[in-house]
């Protein structure tokens, strides 16, 4: 006779309390990309001073445009997070999706905070990957 132990799952579900975790991943770090992003867009507004003048840069736009467009994507982003808290299916979409333009706005402001930017690619793309691995129905 076999004795079976309460902490250890079927693989099924040990797998769905993975894919559980992978869509809270994504949605704490949609919500602290989205904070950092409406945070980082408040400074290019005010124009602070941490940004880089790059003048020769193919992607030119002005500080205040990336500041709006940041502060923008950032409150979509933590709009987004609260209806992966829920599970919403629509929220998944619109995560990928909003994830994908914050990356792309951090790829186009290399210039103006090439580190910062670069951290803010990689976060973004594991929601991305967080995103597209959990199945639906695993919170």
């Amino acid at each position: 006779m076999t004795a079976t132990h309460p902490t250890h799952g079927t693989p099924r579900a040990r797998h769905g309390t993975a894919a559980a975790g992978l869509m809270i991943f994504a949605a704490i770090m949609l919500m602290i990309a989205g904070i950092l992003a409406i945070m980082r867009g408040i400074s290019a507004i005010a124009e602070d001073q941490v940004f880089v003048s790059t003048p020769n840069y193919v992607f030119s736009f002005d500080l205040t445009g990336w500041g709006w467009i940041h502060l923008a994507l950032g409150v979509v982003a933590v709009l987004v997070s609260v209806g992966l808290f829920q599970a919403s299916t629509w929220a998944r979409v619109l995560g990928v999706g909003i994830a994908g333009l914050v990356l792309i706005a951090n790829f186009l402001s290399l210039p103006a905070y090439p580190v910062w930017s670069v951290v803010m690619i990689a976060l973004t793309g594991f929601i991305i990957w967080a995103l597209c691995t959990a199945k639906k129905g695993d919170i």
